[in-house]
Order: structure tokens, then sequence, then C-alpha cells
């Protein structure tokens, strides 16, 4: 059986060409499958890796506590949770929205008040470009991101080390009003680019010293409380003795437990992509089905004559089922090019998530990984078996008597 390989697979592709629009159209509804789950799994999976990766670069062993309205955080809180021996390092901070002025636009930033040392050990990864860091007692001086030192879009210099820098503070008050407050900070250091982070990013940041939130940014109360545990293995533990003893009364975040519960949504996103792909393969089952039948019935005397010049039912089957197989690998070929070429160009707009004072923009490159490529390769092909089985079989219970009178 073997020796006639070469030759059944030449037969399938002449019977192909033979009906030419037919095995197109069939081959076109087959590559709709591979397209939509190389396309959209891969792009899901490459934006849920960027947004695991952004969260885990904040830290592993991170929690944040913020206050509420409901309850303030303040020093007892801070002397409970340092006494916590999971606890390797915790202290206060406060934040704000504010402005900047450029030249070219009026930049939107966040303005921390934190301990430097404990900032840099918080963002993995953190680098001074240009200058120093404040020390705590310089409470007009900042470090701020690269792109409020600079434009985003056409790299103009917007300040340097030593210059003042105006800032437009904005608060909501009780009843939703808001307070305008002005005041100006002096650039003593330059962070390098880091990238942007989902929550927190350096690159469109102000950070001052602790000390600056009440003095210069006239904040009575903390935003918060960062924690930095000896392990992420005491995440759990202490995020739940944390909520044991607050209640609901504070806001607890912890980056890894975020980073699990994307991963959690993008199993299940995968999941559902999945089975909606499975509808496009099973719609291109019966279209091979249709197809190969279609052809059995229009070659019924050529089949016929095959079997008389002593082809063998299970040969007779070969080459019906080489045919779909042959359309098959054909569409899984279109399909997944397609899918890679469609899946760049869906993450090359990146996606939106809308915020009530800023947007965040996430690209990032789809994940085409050997085991995606291959789970399709592998659908697709059991798509040309299972349309073609039924049909070869057919095609393999003609008598050749019958076939040979058949017109």
């Amino acid at each position: 059986m073997l020796y006639m390989v070469p030759d059944i697979i030449r037969y399938s592709f002449k019977a192909l060409t033979e009906r030419r629009l037919r095995a197109v159209l069939t081959i076109v509804g087959i590559a709709i499958g591979p397209l939509a789950l190389v396309m959209i799994t891969s792009v899901v999976q490459g934006h849920t890796h960027y947004v695991q990766q952004q969260l885990l670069a904040l830290g592993q062993n991170t929690i944040v506590l913020f206050s509420t309205s409901k309850y303030t955080l303040k020093e007892d809180d801070l002397d409970f949770i340092k006494r916590m021996s999971e606890v390797d390092m915790a202290g206060p901070f406060y934040l704000t929205q504010a402005y900047v002025s450029t030249p070219e636009k009026k930049l939107q930033v966040y303005v921390y008040a934190i301990d430097m040392d404990l900032l840099f050990k918080v963002i993995g990864g953190l680098k001074v470009k240009e200058g120093d860091v404040p020390s705590p007692s310089e409470i007009t001086c900042a470090l701020i991101g690269y792109y409020v030192s600079q434009s985003e879009s056409t790299g103009t210099k917007y300040y340097d080390v030593g210059d003042a820098v105006p800032i437009v503070l904005t608060k909501v008050e009780s009843g939703g009003k808001v307070k305008i407050s002005r005041t100006s900070v002096r650039v003593k250091g330059i962070l390098a680019e880091y990238g942007g982070a989902m929550i927190l990013s350096p690159d469109k940041a102000i950070f001052l010293p602790p000390d600056s939130g009440n003095k210069i940014l006239h904040m009575r109360t903390w935003s918060g409380i960062i924690i930095i545990l000896k392990s992420p293995t005491y995440v759990s533990a202490v995020v739940n003795k944390l909520r044991d003893t607050y209640g609901d009364n504070i806001d607890i975040i912890s980056f890894k437990g975020i980073a699990q519960i994307v991963g959690s949504v993008s199993g299940a996103m995968n999941f559902i992509t999945f089975a909606t792909s499975l509808s496009a393969f099973a719609v291109a089952v019966a279209g091979t089905a249709a197809t190969m039948i279609t052809s059995v019935i229009e070659r019924t005397r050529e089949i016929g004559v095959l079997k008389a010049l002593g082809f063998t039912d299970g040969q007779v089957m070969a080459m019906i089922l080489a045919e779909a197989l042959l359309m098959s690998l054909i569409g899984a070929a279109i399909g997944i090019s397609l899918g890679i070429a469609g899946a760049h160009l869906l993450a090359s707009g990146g996606f939106v998530i809308k915020g009530a004072t800023a947007n965040i923009v996430i690209r990032a490159p789809p994940m085409i990984t050997p085991e995606l490529i291959l789970r399709t390769l592998g659908i697709t092909i059991m798509v040309g078996i299972l349309g073609g089985v039924f049909p070869a079989q057919r095609a393999a219970k003609i008598p050749p008597a019958v076939a040979l009178r058949y017109e």
C-alpha cells in the first residue's frame, strides 16, 4: 500500500484541479476555522501574558491598602502591619491626580509622595536616567517620569534636571466640587523609560518624598499603605488576615492575586474562543463531506473502472480520503497564515481600558506558539478525515458491475 502513496497524492491533486471551483470553495470553508482559532487565541494570550507580566513586575510579594470613605489608614494601622512576621517593609503613600503644562499640551500625571527605597523595591527594574533620587528632607524636589520630561510622540525635551515643574492639582471634595490648586517642584532626577505598567505607569508620574504629601500636596490623610512581604507565598495568608481585621472598610490589592484572576479570565476566554471556532470546523466537516459525496457520485463509473482493474476497497477509500485530507491541509496552511497576519493586525490597534480619569491602552504582540499551530493543524486534519470517511466508505462499497452501468 505504501508504494502507492505518491500515485494516490497525484491522483487526488488531479481530481481537485478538475473540479477547481468546488475545491476552492471547500478549502475556503475549511480555512475559516484555523483562521479564527489562531487569530483570536493568539491575541487573547498575548494580552493576557502582557498584563500578567506587568502586574508581577510590580511585585509578586506586594500588597497595597487604600483608604476609603469608611476608614482612613493612619499610624496605628502602619504599626500593626509592621508587627506582622511576614512583612519585610511597609510605608504610607499619598496619591493625587495632576496636570503639567508642556509646550505641546496639558499632560495628565499622577503625583506620589512615597519613600523612595520603598518605591524602587515595589517597581522592579526602575532606574534613574539623569540626576539623583531626592532625599527625605528635599520635600520640594521630585523624581519625574520619562514622558514627563519629554514628549512621547516627538521626543521634544520639556524639563531637565534643576528645572521647576508647575503642577496643577485637582481634588474632588464632598458634594462633587472640584478644588484646583497650584504648586511647583524642582526636578532632582529623571527616570529611564519603563515601558508603562497597567496600574502604575512610572513614565507619566511624579514622585516626591513622603513628607511632601502633607506639606506640598496639602493632603491631610494617607492615600494608602504599601506592604512588601518576605516571600510571595505569604500573600494569600496576609490578605486573609487583613480582610479579617478590616473587613470591607478598606480596599486591598494584591498584584499576584490580580495576575491569577487575569489568568483565570484568559482561560475562560480561550475556552469560549475554542468552542466558537469548533462551530466553524463543524461547518467545514459538513462542507467537505458534501463536496466529497458529490465527487463520488460524479465519478461512479470511474471508481467502477478502477475496481474492475483490480483496485481494492481499501485503495479506493485511501484515494477519496486523500482528496479530503489534501483540501484540509491546504485550508490549514491558508487559514493559519491568514490567522497569523490577522492577529498582528488586530493586536496593532491595542486594547483600550476606559477609566474615569484616563484610558489605559494595552499593546501586546500576539502569542503565536508551536502548541497553538500544532493544535490548529491537528483539528483541521480531523476535519478532512471526518468529512471524507463517509464518502470514502460509500465509494468503496460500489460494486464494479453496477458502477460500470452507471450513467
